[in-house]
């Protein structure tokens, strides 16, 4: 049984660098168009050449919220600027914890 672990491991990767593929916009694919990228995979699975080529240069990376690198990331309130223009001054001095 333990024999076929590598082999599974391979078409678990060709299949899900497949799929991953497919799924993905257009407009998120570098490097080549999809159907180059479909082809590289299925031509280069069983040597994991192109689940791997796909994995690493293919698809846009996404951060851990899911967002690509190009739609920006996700700023702490306290080095954003945009929250720290709306904050009301006011409001601060109402606050016993300000001073």
């Amino acid at each position: 049984m333990l024999r076929y672990l590598p082999f599974l491991l391979v078409l678990a990767l060709w299949i899900y660098a497949f799929v991953d593929c497919l799924n993905t916009p257009e407009e998120d694919v570098r490097g080549m168009p999809k159907l180059a990228w479909v082809f590289v995979i299925l031509l280069f699975g069983e040597v994991l050449v192109g689940p791997v080529a796909w994995l690493i240069a293919g698809r846009a990376r996404r951060g851990p919220d899911g967002a690509t690198a190009a739609e920006g990331r996700w700023i702490a309130p306290d080095d954003n600027p945009e929250f720290l223009k709306s904050l009301n001054k006011d409001d601060l001095k109402d606050d016993p914890r300000a001073e």
